[in-house]
Protein backbone atom coordinates (compact mmCIF):
# COMPACT_ATOMS: atom_id res chain seq x y z
CA UNK A 1 0.00 0.00 0.00
CA UNK A 2 0.92 3.65 -0.65
CA UNK A 3 2.41 5.45 2.34
CA UNK A 4 2.09 9.38 2.80
CA UNK A 5 5.41 11.35 4.35
CA UNK A 6 6.42 14.55 4.78
CA UNK A 7 9.34 15.59 3.47
CA UNK A 8 11.13 18.86 2.29
CA UNK A 9 10.76 19.72 -1.63
CA UNK A 10 12.74 21.91 -3.54
CA UNK A 11 10.85 23.98 -6.17
CA UNK A 12 12.91 25.06 -8.72
CA UNK A 13 10.31 27.39 -10.32
CA UNK A 14 9.68 29.57 -7.02
CA UNK A 15 13.54 29.00 -5.69
CA UNK A 16 12.02 27.70 -2.90
CA UNK A 17 11.60 24.41 -0.12
CA UNK A 18 8.81 23.69 1.32
CA UNK A 19 7.70 20.88 3.98
CA UNK A 20 4.93 18.88 2.05
CA UNK A 21 2.80 15.70 2.60
CA UNK A 22 3.64 13.37 -0.71
CA UNK A 23 2.18 9.70 -1.39
CA UNK A 24 5.09 7.02 -1.50
CA UNK A 25 4.76 4.14 -3.53
CA UNK A 26 5.11 0.83 -1.68
CA UNK A 27 8.28 -0.96 -2.90
CA UNK A 28 8.53 -3.28 -5.75
CA UNK A 29 10.80 -5.48 -7.77
CA UNK A 30 14.14 -4.94 -5.51
CA UNK A 31 13.43 -2.17 -3.76
CA UNK A 32 13.79 -1.39 0.00
CA UNK A 33 11.01 1.01 1.66
CA UNK A 34 13.12 2.72 4.99
CA UNK A 35 11.96 4.78 7.61
CA UNK A 36 14.37 7.82 8.22
CA UNK A 37 16.31 8.40 12.03
CA UNK A 38 18.56 10.88 11.09
CA UNK A 39 20.01 12.94 8.26
CA UNK A 40 22.81 15.23 7.33
CA UNK A 41 22.38 18.50 6.07
CA UNK A 42 25.37 18.27 3.00
CA UNK A 43 26.59 21.26 0.85
CA UNK A 44 25.31 19.36 -1.95
CA UNK A 45 21.54 19.84 -1.23
CA UNK A 46 23.00 23.48 -0.54
CA UNK A 47 24.31 23.54 -4.31
CA UNK A 48 20.80 22.87 -5.43
CA UNK A 49 19.10 25.60 -3.44
CA UNK A 50 21.64 28.06 -4.39
CA UNK A 51 21.48 27.48 -8.15
CA UNK A 52 24.94 25.78 -8.43
CA UNK A 53 23.29 22.87 -9.87
CA UNK A 54 20.21 23.49 -11.80
CA UNK A 55 17.30 21.46 -12.14
CA UNK A 56 14.27 21.54 -13.70
CA UNK A 57 12.40 19.50 -11.35
CA UNK A 58 10.45 19.56 -7.96
CA UNK A 59 13.17 17.48 -5.75
CA UNK A 60 12.47 15.66 -2.63
CA UNK A 61 16.10 17.23 -0.82
CA UNK A 62 18.13 15.15 0.98
CA UNK A 63 20.87 12.12 0.28
CA UNK A 64 23.14 11.45 3.72
CA UNK A 65 20.64 9.17 5.73
CA UNK A 66 20.23 5.91 7.78
CA UNK A 67 17.46 4.59 9.32
CA UNK A 68 15.68 0.98 9.58
CA UNK A 69 14.50 -1.01 6.85
CA UNK A 70 10.51 -1.69 6.90
CA UNK A 71 9.35 -3.35 3.95
CA UNK A 72 11.13 -5.40 0.81
CA UNK A 73 10.36 -6.07 -2.69
CA UNK A 74 10.15 -9.64 -3.71
CA UNK A 75 12.85 -9.79 -5.61
CA UNK A 76 15.37 -8.55 -2.22
CA UNK A 77 18.02 -10.59 -1.86
CA UNK A 78 20.02 -9.30 1.21
CA UNK A 79 18.10 -7.08 3.07
CA UNK A 80 15.46 -7.86 5.91
CA UNK A 81 12.98 -5.92 8.05
CA UNK A 82 14.19 -4.42 10.92
CA UNK A 83 17.97 -3.93 9.18
CA UNK A 84 20.05 -0.56 10.13
CA UNK A 85 20.75 0.76 6.97
CA UNK A 86 23.06 3.37 5.49
CA UNK A 87 21.58 4.91 2.10
CA UNK A 88 24.40 5.31 -0.83
CA UNK A 89 23.62 8.10 -3.15
CA UNK A 90 25.17 6.61 -5.86
CA UNK A 91 23.68 2.85 -5.98
CA UNK A 92 25.87 1.14 -8.33
CA UNK A 93 24.28 -1.38 -11.13
CA UNK A 94 27.12 -3.82 -10.20
CA UNK A 95 26.68 -5.01 -13.67
CA UNK A 96 28.69 -2.52 -16.09
CA UNK A 97 32.82 -2.80 -16.69
CA UNK A 98 33.54 -0.24 -13.54
CA UNK A 99 31.02 -2.08 -10.92
CA UNK A 100 32.83 -5.55 -11.87
CA UNK A 101 36.55 -4.37 -11.78
CA UNK A 102 35.39 -3.16 -8.33
CA UNK A 103 35.14 0.72 -8.98
CA UNK A 104 31.38 0.82 -8.34
CA UNK A 105 32.07 4.93 -7.76
CA UNK A 106 32.41 5.10 -11.42
CA UNK A 107 29.51 2.99 -12.23
CA UNK A 108 28.51 3.97 -15.62
CA UNK A 109 24.68 2.97 -15.69
CA UNK A 110 23.58 4.31 -12.14
CA UNK A 111 20.66 6.79 -12.34
CA UNK A 112 21.39 8.29 -9.10
CA UNK A 113 22.71 11.87 -10.68
CA UNK A 114 19.30 11.93 -12.90
CA UNK A 115 17.21 12.34 -9.17
CA UNK A 116 15.57 8.85 -10.44
CA UNK A 117 15.55 5.37 -9.57
CA UNK A 118 17.05 2.48 -11.66
CA UNK A 119 14.35 2.14 -14.11
CA UNK A 120 13.90 5.66 -14.34
CA UNK A 121 10.52 6.03 -12.44
CA UNK A 122 10.04 8.35 -9.20
CA UNK A 123 8.61 6.49 -6.11
CA UNK A 124 6.19 9.37 -5.50
CA UNK A 125 2.54 9.34 -6.83
CA UNK A 126 3.17 13.80 -7.17
CA UNK A 127 5.58 14.84 -9.84
CA UNK A 128 8.55 15.26 -7.72
CA UNK A 129 11.88 13.52 -8.27
CA UNK A 130 13.73 11.89 -4.77
CA UNK A 131 17.76 13.90 -4.80
CA UNK A 132 20.35 11.61 -6.06
CA UNK A 133 17.47 8.93 -5.88
CA UNK A 134 17.33 8.29 -2.35
CA UNK A 135 15.80 11.79 -1.05
CA UNK A 136 16.42 11.51 2.63
CA UNK A 137 14.78 15.10 3.78
CA UNK A 138 11.30 12.63 4.06
CA UNK A 139 10.20 10.31 7.09
CA UNK A 140 10.28 7.20 4.88
CA UNK A 141 11.68 6.40 1.25
CA UNK A 142 11.84 3.67 -1.04
CA UNK A 143 14.85 3.02 -2.66
CA UNK A 144 16.84 -0.32 -4.58
CA UNK A 145 18.64 -2.45 -2.57
CA UNK A 146 21.66 -1.48 -3.47
CA UNK A 147 21.03 1.37 -1.67
CA UNK A 148 20.75 0.82 1.21
CA UNK A 149 23.67 -0.95 3.17
CA UNK A 150 23.14 -2.93 6.15
CA UNK A 151 25.21 -1.65 9.41
CA UNK A 152 25.19 -3.35 13.06
CA UNK A 153 22.41 -2.29 14.96
CA UNK A 154 24.63 -0.77 17.92
CA UNK A 155 26.32 2.02 15.10
CA UNK A 156 23.95 5.54 16.30
CA UNK A 157 22.02 5.91 12.96
CA UNK A 158 22.98 10.20 13.55
CA UNK A 159 26.98 8.90 12.95
CA UNK A 160 25.32 6.43 10.61
CA UNK A 161 23.92 8.84 8.05
CA UNK A 162 27.27 10.88 7.85
CA UNK A 163 28.82 7.29 7.25
CA UNK A 164 26.32 7.74 3.80
CA UNK A 165 28.12 10.67 2.13
CA UNK A 166 30.45 13.09 4.36
CA UNK A 167 32.33 10.67 6.22
CA UNK A 168 33.29 8.01 3.16
CA UNK A 169 34.02 11.16 0.83
CA UNK A 170 36.87 12.24 3.57
CA UNK A 171 37.86 8.95 4.68
CA UNK A 172 37.98 7.73 1.10
CA UNK A 173 39.80 10.50 -0.58
CA UNK A 174 42.33 9.51 2.18
CA UNK A 175 42.51 5.94 1.83
CA UNK A 176 41.34 5.33 -1.60
CA UNK A 177 41.93 7.81 -3.65
CA UNK A 178 45.15 8.93 -2.45
CA UNK A 179 46.52 6.08 -0.80
CA UNK A 180 48.03 7.86 1.68
CA UNK A 181 50.83 6.42 3.45
CA UNK A 182 52.00 5.85 7.11
CA UNK A 183 54.59 9.63 7.56
CA UNK A 184 53.35 10.88 4.45
CA UNK A 185 52.19 14.45 5.21
CA UNK A 186 48.64 15.61 4.42
CA UNK A 187 46.91 19.33 4.08
CA UNK A 188 43.46 19.31 4.17
CA UNK A 189 41.71 22.96 2.58
CA UNK A 190 38.54 23.23 5.22
CA UNK A 191 37.27 21.51 7.42
CA UNK A 192 33.71 21.22 7.99
CA UNK A 193 32.12 17.97 7.21
CA UNK A 194 34.42 16.14 4.90
CA UNK A 195 37.22 17.98 5.78
CA UNK A 196 37.09 16.31 9.15
CA UNK A 197 36.86 12.88 7.87
CA UNK A 198 39.60 13.73 5.82
CA UNK A 199 41.30 14.59 8.67
CA UNK A 200 40.36 11.61 11.16
CA UNK A 201 41.34 9.38 8.24
CA UNK A 202 44.40 11.18 7.85
CA UNK A 203 44.90 10.03 11.19
CA UNK A 204 43.69 7.07 11.16
CA UNK A 205 46.73 5.70 8.46
CA UNK A 206 49.75 7.16 10.25
CA UNK A 207 50.18 10.32 8.67
CA UNK A 208 52.51 13.14 9.74
CA UNK A 209 52.11 16.14 9.84
CA UNK A 210 48.54 16.65 9.17
CA UNK A 211 47.65 20.00 8.37
CA UNK A 212 44.14 21.86 8.75
CA UNK A 213 43.00 25.26 7.03
CA UNK A 214 39.68 26.49 7.78
CA UNK A 215 38.70 30.34 8.64
CA UNK A 216 36.96 29.01 11.53
CA UNK A 217 38.04 28.80 15.26
CA UNK A 218 35.92 26.00 16.45
CA UNK A 219 36.21 23.89 13.72
CA UNK A 220 39.87 24.15 13.75
CA UNK A 221 39.74 23.15 17.49
CA UNK A 222 37.98 20.18 16.16
CA UNK A 223 40.64 18.90 13.71
CA UNK A 224 43.12 19.68 16.18
CA UNK A 225 41.31 17.15 19.00
CA UNK A 226 40.54 14.56 15.49
CA UNK A 227 44.42 14.47 14.83
CA UNK A 228 45.73 17.23 13.13
CA UNK A 229 49.29 18.41 14.17
CA UNK A 230 49.28 21.76 13.07
CA UNK A 231 46.37 24.47 12.17
CA UNK A 232 46.35 27.45 9.96
CA UNK A 233 43.98 30.41 9.23
CA UNK A 234 42.86 29.94 5.24
CA UNK A 235 43.38 34.09 4.91
CA UNK A 236 46.78 34.22 6.59
CA UNK A 237 48.51 35.82 3.65
CA UNK A 238 51.79 33.85 4.61
CA UNK A 239 49.55 30.32 4.33
CA UNK A 240 51.62 29.45 0.91
CA UNK A 241 55.10 29.81 3.00
CA UNK A 242 53.72 28.24 6.29
CA UNK A 243 52.52 25.08 4.82
CA UNK A 244 55.93 24.69 3.15
CA UNK A 245 57.37 25.15 6.68
CA UNK A 246 55.43 22.80 8.42
CA UNK A 247 55.64 20.08 5.77
CA UNK A 248 58.68 20.63 3.02
CA UNK A 249 55.56 20.64 0.59
CA UNK A 250 53.17 18.09 1.37
CA UNK A 251 53.32 15.06 -0.08
CA UNK A 252 49.12 15.20 -0.03
CA UNK A 253 46.78 18.37 -0.41
CA UNK A 254 42.88 17.84 -0.13
CA UNK A 255 40.40 20.44 -1.21
CA UNK A 256 37.12 19.54 0.86
CA UNK A 257 35.44 23.08 -0.49
CA UNK A 258 34.82 23.51 -3.83
CA UNK A 259 35.93 26.80 -4.16
CA UNK A 260 38.08 27.41 -7.33
CA UNK A 261 40.79 29.87 -5.61
CA UNK A 262 41.72 27.04 -3.33
CA UNK A 263 41.93 24.41 -5.69
CA UNK A 264 44.06 26.89 -7.72
CA UNK A 265 46.52 27.41 -4.54
CA UNK A 266 46.75 23.55 -4.03
CA UNK A 267 50.15 22.82 -6.84
CA UNK A 268 51.50 25.65 -4.76
CA UNK A 269 51.88 23.35 -1.45
CA UNK A 270 52.68 20.49 -2.46
CA UNK A 271 56.49 18.92 -3.22
CA UNK A 272 57.77 17.55 -6.25
CA UNK A 273 55.58 14.36 -7.09
CA UNK A 274 52.98 15.19 -4.68
CA UNK A 275 49.42 14.99 -5.35
CA UNK A 276 46.14 17.48 -5.21
CA UNK A 277 42.99 15.67 -4.31
CA UNK A 278 39.34 17.57 -5.57
CA UNK A 279 37.38 16.46 -2.94
CA UNK A 280 34.68 19.28 -2.79
CA UNK A 281 31.87 19.75 -5.03
CA UNK A 282 31.99 22.89 -7.61
CA UNK A 283 29.36 24.50 -9.27
CA UNK A 284 29.18 22.81 -12.98
CA UNK A 285 30.12 25.40 -14.68
CA UNK A 286 33.25 26.06 -12.51
CA UNK A 287 36.91 26.14 -14.41
CA UNK A 288 40.23 26.46 -12.91
CA UNK A 289 43.66 27.52 -14.12
CA UNK A 290 46.79 25.76 -13.47
CA UNK A 291 50.12 26.07 -14.62
CA UNK A 292 50.43 22.80 -16.99
CA UNK A 293 54.46 23.16 -17.50
CA UNK A 294 54.34 23.36 -13.49
CA UNK A 295 52.96 20.07 -12.94
CA UNK A 296 54.78 18.27 -15.75
CA UNK A 297 58.11 19.20 -14.38
CA UNK A 298 57.22 18.36 -10.87
CA UNK A 299 55.32 15.17 -11.29
CA UNK A 300 52.19 17.05 -9.52
CA UNK A 301 49.54 14.59 -10.03
CA UNK A 302 45.79 16.27 -9.40
CA UNK A 303 43.14 13.54 -9.03
CA UNK A 304 39.03 13.78 -8.61
CA UNK A 305 37.56 12.24 -5.41
CA UNK A 306 34.13 11.20 -6.27
CA UNK A 307 32.57 9.58 -3.05
CA UNK A 308 35.75 9.12 -2.10
CA UNK A 309 36.56 6.45 -4.60
CA UNK A 310 33.98 3.79 -2.25
CA UNK A 311 32.39 0.70 -2.65
CA UNK A 312 29.72 1.45 -0.48
CA UNK A 313 29.10 -2.73 0.17
CA UNK A 314 32.45 -3.09 1.43
CA UNK A 315 33.35 0.65 2.75
CA UNK A 316 29.95 1.71 4.54
CA UNK A 317 30.66 -1.59 7.00
CA UNK A 318 33.96 -1.29 7.12
CA UNK A 319 34.19 2.81 8.55
CA UNK A 320 31.01 1.30 10.73
CA UNK A 321 33.29 -1.04 12.16
CA UNK A 322 36.34 1.39 12.52
CA UNK A 323 34.12 3.51 14.67
CA UNK A 324 32.83 0.58 16.97
CA UNK A 325 36.32 -0.31 17.64
CA UNK A 326 37.08 3.66 19.00
CA UNK A 327 39.86 3.72 15.71
CA UNK A 328 37.51 6.49 13.86
CA UNK A 329 34.91 8.49 16.77
CA UNK A 330 32.80 9.34 14.34
CA UNK A 331 30.36 10.83 16.85
CA UNK A 332 32.94 13.69 16.90
CA UNK A 333 31.59 14.89 13.67
CA UNK A 334 28.10 15.22 14.72
CA UNK A 335 26.52 18.40 15.25
CA UNK A 336 23.25 20.38 15.94
CA UNK A 337 20.09 18.49 15.75
CA UNK A 338 16.56 19.31 14.84
CA UNK A 339 13.73 18.29 12.03
CA UNK A 340 12.41 18.71 8.99
CA UNK A 341 11.11 22.28 9.96
CA UNK A 342 14.79 23.35 10.59
CA UNK A 343 16.10 22.57 7.23
CA UNK A 344 16.45 26.72 6.43
CA UNK A 345 18.51 26.74 9.35
CA UNK A 346 20.92 24.52 8.63
CA UNK A 347 21.32 25.72 4.97
CA UNK A 348 21.98 29.16 6.76
CA UNK A 349 24.94 27.54 9.00
CA UNK A 350 26.13 25.54 5.90
CA UNK A 351 26.48 29.31 4.03
CA UNK A 352 27.96 30.66 7.09
CA UNK A 353 30.84 27.92 7.56
CA UNK A 354 28.93 27.50 10.85
CA UNK A 355 28.80 24.55 12.99
CA UNK A 356 29.11 20.93 13.11
CA UNK A 357 27.28 18.13 10.84
CA UNK A 358 23.56 19.42 11.46
CA UNK A 359 22.06 15.78 11.78
CA UNK A 360 18.36 16.10 11.51
CA UNK A 361 15.31 13.54 12.78
CA UNK A 362 12.54 13.52 10.39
Amino acid sequence: MSLPTRAVVFDPATRKTQLQTLTLAEPVADQVQVKIVATGVCHSDLHIVDGDWPVDTPLVLGHEGAGVVEAVGPLVRDVRVGDHVVLSWFAPCRRCDACAAGRAWLCANTTATANTLPDGSTPYAEDVLPFLGVGTFSEYVVVPEAAAITVADDVPLDVASLIGCAVTTGVGAVTNTAGVRPGESGVVIGVGGVGQAAVLGLALVGADPIVAVDLSGPRLELASELGATHTLRGDDPALAERVLEITGGAHHVFEAIGRVPTIESMPGLLRAGGQAVIVGMTGFDASVSLNPFDLADRGISVLGCNYGSSVPSVDFPRIAALHRSGRLPLSRLVGSGGTLDDVERAFADLRAGAGLRTVLRP
